[in-house]
């Protein structure tokens, strides 16, 4: 770890500015993933902004037309146990309890949910070639051990996938990312923040440099009742989803009437299929109709050497976690 400057801002605006000053600076909240990439030499900033002073982005709060928002500041695990969120966004509550350890959810603030880097071997390991890490350098995973890697939306630039479980859960809740930066105030659909690696997989968001999310808006649809996370994994606790599936229905007389559905461990940002979701409106929720969504999601689904197991184990998780969601199998 390298020597860096320490300051701390009390305000949005405050903190902006200091970004502006020390353009080779971090804003800093729990560090549960900044700390790691810092120790390992990752990431080498020269400024550390402490935002914990910021009280107005430390909160939940109801919005007017129904829904919440979450303060970019609050802990996961505060998030998880607040009574809003567990009685309307039950699905947000199995996507966060299902991530890092009961410690890490303690200390990691939401924003740095959104903001976490992908946990590729070789991203961290500086010895080996990252385009992700250095721009231009090649994808070592593409001819290398896959088999955590990305299966959707991956280009031959880069194959890591985004680590997040929370993030799996706003995308089906079609959630919104509110930022503040030298510029304003600016609200950026969750569909829209995280990207694909294209020709550029340094970049893993669509935030402007120095650019603070304030805070993640739910919207007053819920999707209470039929719902659930399903994550699989090389083991129980503590370990990055291979495959992860966030499921949520609403269901009249027998038929789905809106379906939202997203992937996680899959790609380089939490992946969402509208056509699929469009798909499942109107029909019975049947395994038939579950496999024949993933047939949907996973048309372009390409696997590696090590990872090709993925395609099929997706599939799988997808009907089982439909069929979980409708109360037809347990978990």
């Amino acid at each position: 770890m390298v020597p860096f400057n320490y300051l701390i801002a009390k305000d949005a605006i405050e903190a902006t500015s200091l970004f502006n000053n020390h353009r080779n600076s971090k804003f800093i909240a729990g560090g549960t993933n900044l700390i790691d990439l810092m120790k390992e030499n990752v990431s080498r900033p020269d400024t550390l902004i402490d935002i914990n002073k910021i009280d107005s982005i430390n909160t939940i709060t109801e919005l007017p037309g129904g829904g919440l928002r979450l303060g970019a500041l609050v802990k996961n695990a505060d998030t998880a146990y607040d009574h809003r969120v567990q009685k309307n966004y039950p699905l947000l509550c199995q996507a966060i309890l299902a991530g890092a350890s009961a410690q890490l959810r303690n200390m990691a603030s939401n924003g740095g949910n959104l903001l976490q880097r992908t946990r590729c071997y070789y991203f961290y390991d500086t010895a080996t070639p990252c385009n992700k890490r250095e721009p231009g350098t090649g994808c070592s995973a593409l001819g290398g051990l896959n088999r955590i890697h990305a299966i959707l939306g991956a280009s031959e630039s880069c194959i890591a996938v985004f680590p997040s479980d929370m993030c799996v859960a706003l995308a089906a809740l079609g959630a919104l990312v509110n930022t503040h930066g030298v510029h304003g105030d600016r609200i950026i659909a969750f569909a829209d923040f995280h990207r694909l690696p294209g020709d550029t997989p340094d970049l893993d968001n669509n935030l402007h440099p120095g650019e603070l999310i304030t805070s993640i808006d739910l919207p007053a649809e819920s999707f209470d009742v039929h719902y659930s996370y399903l994550k699989l994994r090389d083991r129980t606790s503590y370990a990055f989803a291979l495959v992860s599936v966030a499921t949520a229905f609403k269901i009249e007389d027998g038929l789905i009437i809106d379906a939202r559905l997203a992937l996680g461990g899959m790609a380089h940002k939490p992946w969402r299929n509208l056509e699929a979701e469009d798909f499942m409106k109107g029909k019975e929720p049947n395994a038939k109709n579950f496999s024949d969504t993933a047939d949907i999601i996973l048309h372009e689904a390409r696997g590696h050497e090590h990872n090709a197991f993925k395609i099929k184990l997706a599939k799988r998780a997808i009907i089982r976690n439909g069929l979980i969601a409708v109360n037809l199998q347990t978990a």
